[in-house]
């Protein structure tokens, strides 16, 4: 989702934002500058599932893999645990959510995540999307996502699983917050602390369009914690007002946590609508703070204004394209608490077009500086996740269209970047393409060619390890896998 809609439109788009086990041999060298990337999806569990359908015009595109997330254990780095959604309807969320891990870095098994009805044991909810994980450091691996209900009603549930054996099973389902129309929950993320055993936050924003129509949005955002391990989980509450100023919501809840002072930092969008939600008024990215372990919150700091602009084919802008507009990607330096946060802008394009944008901050999120250009001048860039190794290298990956010609309008030919920089300095970027060049326009369609509305990088010892889509082409029964790779940043 990139703007509120009234919810006699939600339940036709809202969503459009948004253990069986099988082992995955690793895939051929898929990338030209680098280790070979792994396929981390392979089979499709909810195949012969027949759930889902809410009209006629719904469409399940079979086999497909998007929106991947993924953690390392912080004890092992071969320890990696990847989730993503499997078979996406084009009308909000996947037939389930499905993990993949492994115990070498190298071969991954798969293992079905209990948040839809698809799944064995799984939750009673007809969909599911937004698949986040992420481990503690005494190896607990917290998973969670979105149950969605169209038919029987329209139902959001904020869902979690806790796995104490790397990924291959999971337990303590529950059901962190559910609700019914006029509220809509979204966007989800699930963080666990790295210096608190026991502890995870998870973090969303509820839409309350009561009574529908204009003139009554509310989009506050929204925590639950547990400190048990996941065994059980805080009553939802909301922690980011946005009550003050009318048909404002925030979007894109991620905590990240400062490891040697243990503040827990929550980066979203504010986004303001006009009256009738027809248009954004205003729109910029802002940060909370707590220094109590989630228990109470700072006022907003604001981190950088939002400038990102619709995602189309450069070359064809009736073609729309779903990417990561309007959801930060922030990071902190293990050692120095350099904060840090990228995000799709078109600072650099005189509006024209998304860039990868990086700003940082020094003085704990009190002050951010200007936005700095990540990706290459004049092309679109889109998606971008950011993480800092152990020796303070920043790492920026992201979807670009460098490749694509004047005049293209058939094909849309992509490539996942991955930029270096030395203890964050520009001056010593370096940069190297991590996949195969693929056709964006191959992938399912979901509100514009779908890859997803995130992909994954995080910090893995000795450097970092990435998730990303691909898209096969002239296969509509598998228009989409998963990958992933570890990359060296010195």
């Amino acid at each position: 989702m990139r703007v509120f809609l009234p919810l006699t439109a939600v339940t036709a788009a809202a969503l459009l934002l948004v253990t069986v086990t099988g082992a995955t041999p690793a895939a051929a060298d898929r990338n030209p500058d680098g280790p070979p990337l792994v396929k981390v999806s392979h089979g499709d569990p909810y195949a012969k599932c027949t759930i889902g359908a809410r009209s006629p015009d719904s469409i399940v595109y079979p086999a497909t893999e998007v929106e991947p997330y993924l953690s390392v254990d912080p004890r092992d780095p071969r320890r990696v645990v990847t989730v993503f959604q499997q078979d996406r309807w084009n009308d909000g969320g996947a037939r389930g959510l499905v993990a993949s891990w492994t115990t070498d870095g190298h071969t991954f098994h798969r293992s079905t995540l209990p948040f839809s009805l698809c799944a064995p044991g799984g939750a009673d909810y007809e969909r599911a999307t937004d698949p986040w994980v992420s481990t503690g450091p005494d190896g607990t691996v917290y998973a969670s996502g979105e149950g969605v209900d169209f038919t029987k009603s329209t139902r959001t549930a904020l869902l979690a699983a806790t796995s104490r054996d790397g990924g291959r099973t999971w337990q303590n389902l529950t059901t962190t917050h559910v609700d019914e129309q006029p509220f809509f929950n979204d966007k989800p993320s699930l963080t666990a602390d790295p210096i608190r055993n026991g502890t995870a936050y998870q973090v969303w924003n509820r839409l309350d369009n009561d009574p529908p129509g204009p003139s009554s949005l509310d989009g506050p955002g929204y925590i639950s914690v547990t400190r048990d391990g996941g065994r059980t989980w805080s009553g939802a509450r909301p922690f980011v007002d946005t009550s003050t100023v009318p048909n404002t919501q925030t979007i894109g809840h991620l905590i990240v946590v400062d490891r040697h002072t243990g503040t827990l930092y929550d980066f979203f969008d504010r986004i303001t609508h006009s009256e009738d939600l027809s248009t954004v008024v205003e729109a910029r990215y802002e940060v909370v703070t707590s220094t109590d372990a989630g228990e109470t919150w700072s006022a907003p700091v604001t981190v950088a204004k939002d400038t990102s602009v619709p995602e189309v084919d450069p070359n064809d802008p009736t073609k729309l394209l779903r990417a990561a507009s309007t959801l930060p990607s922030p990071a902190v330096d293990p050692k120095t608490g350099t904060l840090y946060m990228a995000y799709e802008g078109s600072d650099f394009s005189g509006g024209r077009f998304d860039s990868v944008q990086l700003v940082r901050s020094t003085d704990g999120g009190r002050t951010w500086g200007a936005p700095e250009l990540i990706s290459p001048e004049g092309v679109p860039a889109f998606s971008p996740s950011v993480a800092v190794d152990e020796r303070g290298t920043l790492a920026l990956t992201y979807y670009d269209l460098r490749f694509l010609e004047p005049g293209d309008t058939t094909t849309l030919p992509t490539a996942y970047q991955l930029a270096t920089l030395p203890h964050g300095d520009p001056q010593r970027r370096t940069e190297r393409q991590i996949s195969r060049v693929f056709d964006w326009l191959q992938a399912p369609f979901a509100g514009g060619y779908f890859l997803g509305d995130y992909q994954g990088l995080v910090a893995d010892g000795k450097g970092v390890r990435a998730v990303l889509t691909e898209t096969h082409s002239d296969a509509p029964q598998n228009r989409t896998d998963v990958y992933t790779g570890s990359f060296r940043t010195s």
